[in-house]
Order: structure tokens, then C-alpha cells, then sequence
């Protein structure tokens, strides 16, 4: 039984989490993008950009356009409560923290899908060409990599008996799965689902503007002043929440319980950053070997992550019944 003390604790993290998740999102974007223009060749902004572009916009009024519906009004608030609420319940330094019963790769993904539904319907209803072309193939490219999160999640489901992320990250911690080939086959499937709902290199390029290759940019172009900023900051936490996500199932070492109390907490949470960093520093790598691939293509790309997602959970189901 939880005493008020483990309790307090718990709730202690919890806030002390989403504090951090909040901060650090546009400071992790901002040193993705600096470690990108410096393997590119190029002096680099300072990871603080992000942050300084969002303050200047969100001191500006928003300019919406004249068949706008209130659907452009409420949907950057909504995509941005979703992602947020989203990056709040995966785990970060500590485990067992007060939203921990919530932790589900369920609820993240569907609190996802609002996100990408938001995005989606602001694309849509300024009535241009681009937002309704970047709406279209955003949701058929959600088609295939939503698939192959719930059968990653299906994967872990088999093998700890649950999909609450917290669960599974302490069962990993402990090293009661093992290694195994259906694992890896999840982490390349969520690798995939990673970078298209990041609209990275090489499904999208955030920073490209041309008609034929847009996804998540082309809906975006109407957005101005303060509804710009709250997407930008809702695609920063998206990208801290899936490499938290990441951490968190395939590295979940050095986290600390909730009831460990303000050091344990510390330390945890500068092993936490590292990690993160890592990530970050493997994805800018990643982006700059890579070429961008054709947009009739990705559908291939998720379709394979699919692929992998459904061979992983059927090993397992396979490997578990014999038994």
C-alpha cells in the first residue's frame, strides 16, 4: 500500500517532469538543428532559437484567412494540449510517477492521432490547394504507421503482459525479456513511425517549402502569429515525446523511483538528457547520410515498418504458444 509519503513523491515527479518535458522541447529541437548545420558545414543557430522564434510569434496576432472556420482557431490549442498531455505520460528520469497508471502506448497513440487530426482539419479548412494536398497524404501516411505502432505495442504486450510504458520500461530495466528478435524488429518498425510523425529526412523535410514533396510544412503555410508558434512547439514536443518514447522502452536504465527523493532525482535526470542528446546526435547523423526520398515512395517505407511490426508480434505469439 502507497503511504502519503510515496505518494507526495510520486506527484513531486510528475510535476517536476512535465516541467522539464515542457522546457526542453524546443531546446532538444534547436540542438538537432545546430548539429545538423554543423555536419552540413555551416555555423549553426544556437539551440536557443527555437525558443526565441516562439516568444516573437506568440507576441504576434494570428491572420486568419476569410473562409477560416473556428476549426482554425481551436485546432492549434487542441494539438498542442494532446501532444503535451502525450509527452507527459511517457517516463522520463523517474518511474512510478502519479500519471504512471495512465503511461499506455494506447492512449499515447490516440492522443497522437487527435494531434494529426488537428493538424489535418486546420490544413483543410483555409481552403487552399497545398493545405488540403498535405492533409490528404498526411492521414494516408497515418494509415500504415499507426498499424505499425499498435503491433509494436502488441509485441511488448506479449512479451511483459501489458502496454503501459512504465511497466514495460521497469520489466526491461530488469532484464526479463532478454534480447530478442522480435524486439528488434519493434525498435526498426517505431524507428520508421518516428520519423514520418516527425516528418523527418527520409519521409519529410521541415525544412523544404516545395509543392511536390510537403507533407506536414503544406499545411502549415496559412498558420501565422501565435497559431504558428503553438505548432512549432506541438511539432518540438512531438519530437522530445518520440525520443522519450524510444529511451524509455529500448533504454530504460538509470531511472530513478519516484520515492527516491531530490538527488536520485537529479542524477537520473541529467542520465535522462544524455541519452536524449545521443538520440538526437544519432538522428542528425542519420539525416545527413540519408537522402529524402520520393513522396510516392514513403508509403512503401511505412508499409515496410508494418511489415516488420506484424513478423516481430508474430514471432512472439509463435515462440510464447510453443511454450
Amino acid at each position: 500500500m502507497a503511504t502519503p509519503l510515496s505518494l507526495l513523491g510520486a506527484v513531486l515527479a510528475q510535476i517536476l517532469h512535465v516541467a522539464l518535458v515542457l522546457v526542453a522541447a524546443p531546446f532538444l529541437l534547436g540542438v538537432l538543428e545546430w548539429l545538423r548545420a554543423r555536419l552540413l558545414g555551416f555555423r549553426g543557430a544556437s539551440p536557443r532559437q527555437p525558443w526565441r522564434d516562439l516568444l516573437r510569434l506568440l507576441r504576434k496576432r494570428p491572420v486568419l484567412a476569410e473562409s477560416a472556420s473556428w476549426i482554425s482557431r481551436a485546432a492549434p490549442y487542441a494539438a498542442v494540449a494532446a501532444t503535451a498531455v502525450a509527452a507527459a505520460l511517457v517516463p522520463g528520469f523517474a518511474r512510478g510517477m502519479a500519471l504512471a497508471p495512465l503511461s499506455d502506448l494506447l492512449v499515447v497513440a490516440g492522443l497522437l492521432g487527435v494531434a494529426r487530426v488537428a493538424l489535418a482539419l486546420a490544413g483543410m479548412d483555409a481552403g487552399t490547394a497545398f493545405g488540403g494536398l498535405g492533409a490528404a497524404r498526411e492521414m494516408a501516411f497515418a494509415a500504415f504507421a499507426e498499424p505499425a505502432l499498435l503491433l509494436a505495442a502488441m509485441s511488448f504486450a506479449i512479451l511483459t503482459g501489458s502496454t503501459n510504458i512504465d511497466f514495460i520500461a521497469t520489466a526491461f530495466a530488469g532484464g526479463a525479456p532478454g534480447l530478442r528478435v522480435s524486439l528488434a524488429l519493434a525498435l526498426l518498425a517505431l524507428l520508421a513511425v518516428a520519423l514520418a510523425e516527425n516528418g523527418r529526412i527520409p519521409v519529410d523535410n521541415p525544412a523544404t517549402h516545395l509543392e511536390l514533396t510537403m507533407v506536414h510544412e503544406a499545411m502549415l503555410l496559412e498558420a501565422s502569429g501565435r497559431h504558428l508558434a503553438l505548432w512549432q512547439y506541438a511539432a518540438a514536443l512531438r519530437l522530445l515525446l518520440w525520443l522519450a518514447l524510444l529511451n524509455a522502452l529500448f533504454l530504460p536504465y538509470g531511472t530513478a523511483p519516484a520515492a527516491a527523493g531530490p538527488l536520485a532525482w537529479v542524477v537520473a535526470a541529467v542520465l535522462w538528457a544524455g541519452r536524449m542528446l545521443l538520440l538526437a546526435a544519432a538522428l542528425a547523423v542519420f539525416e545527413r547520410a540519408i537522402a529524402k526520398m520520393r513522396v510516392f515512395r514513403v508509403p512503401e517505407f511505412l508499409g515496410a515498418a508494418l511489415l516488420l511490426g506484424l513478423l516481430g508480434a508474430v514471432l512472439l505469439f509463435v515462440s510464447t504458444g510453443l511454450t
